[in-house]
């Protein structure tokens, strides 16, 4: 938000300026606080605040700057891209006092928590553990818990994580997500069979009889490419299930079916050609997986470090 002086010309409210022409800790610590969370309201409850004082917290702070940091939407914020690279700027340094502060007034021989992260076993093996490697080296300390995202979010909600990689956006308001990356969808098959077939011609008829492999029963995964690609319900049963897509993966590359996947799980074995796509359709089904955390974990020293580095390198995702 921009102000002007009384000549017209932009300008900074005087009573908005801090001391010395320095910016007040409280105010980049809420704004942080909103940065992350996507939501006024969010943050103010990991700030324990009401949502009216992060508002006004915010408006302060944007008169100090004389620029906008938010774009408000009908659900929560956007950040805009002033707001990201002072967000990059603020963030290592609030966290290190903030840790300093959680470590008993900064001794070194007082380890900070770990950050408990909770996800799909394939993303965090493919992805996730090794963009968070460098911060491990940095003292960070990880518990990582996988399983299926509804399970995961009844633990974060206990209290049991502190982050969780959600397959969907959370339902309700006690929960706080942000889009951490898209997954593409992928019609696979290993080359000796997909050779076989000629699903661009026939259609999903031409994939009838050769077997389905599957992460469990209900074919989560082949039901909504069905449904979005070929616009018709996908029926029969899986020849093989395997609780964890890398073992799909395996098997498909063995010649043991075909399957769908996620494009990231997949991107080297297409590369290398022990599987090919069987289809590329111009609108692939995209899938949405969100990074949740739970109210009141905002204060742990090394949250934000391994949040804002998620964030970023999934970008590349």
């Amino acid at each position: 938000m921009s102000h002007t002086d009384s000549n017209g010309s932009p300008g900074m409210r005087p009573e908005h300026r801090a001391a010395g022409g320095s910016l007040d800790l409280t105010l980049l610590r809420t704004f942080l606080a909103v940065h992350r969370s996507g939501s006024f309201t969010a943050a103010a409850r990991l700030l324990g605040l009401s949502q009216p004082t992060v508002t006004t917290q915010i408006r302060t702070l944007e008169g100090q700057l004389d620029r906008e940091l938010f774009e408000r939407l009908p659900r929560g914020v956007a950040a805009t891209p002033f707001a990201d690279e002072l967000a990059g700027r603020v963030a290592e340094p609030l966290d290190a006092l903030a840790a300093v502060a959680e470590r008993g007034h900064g001794d070194p021989d007082v380890p900070a928590e770990p950050v408990r992260l909770g996800g799909p076993a394939e993303l965090l093996c493919e992805r996730v553990l090794p963009a968070l490697a460098p911060l491990v080296e940095r003292g960070v300390r990880l518990r990582i818990g996988t399983g299926l995202t509804d399970d995961l979010l009844e633990s974060l909600r206990a209290g049991q994580h502190d982050l969780v990689i959600s397959t969907h956006r959370p339902r309700g308001r006690l929960l706080s997500a942000v889009p951490l990356m898209d997954e593409e969808f992928v019609l696979v098959a290993a080359p000796s069979r997909a050779a076989r077939l000629d699903v661009a011609s026939g259609g999903p008829g031409a994939l009838s009889g050769v077997p389905l492999v599957s992460y469990a029963e209900d074919l989560p995964i082949a039901r909504r490419y069905w449904r979005h690609v070929f616009g018709r319900r996908l029926t029969g049963q899986a020849a093989v299930t395997v609780p964890d897509l890398r073992g799909v993966l395996a098997a498909v590359a063995a010649g043991a079916g075909f399957t769908v996947l996620p494009r990231y799980l997949c991107a080297a074995a297409l590369a290398e050609g022990t599987l090919v796509p069987l289809l590329e359709p111009d609108d692939p089904p995209i899938n949405t997986a969100h990074l949740v955390q739970r109210p009141g974990a905002g204060h742990h020293p090394h949250l934000g470090l391994v949040r804002d580095l998620l964030l970023r390198e999934a970008r590349a995702w």
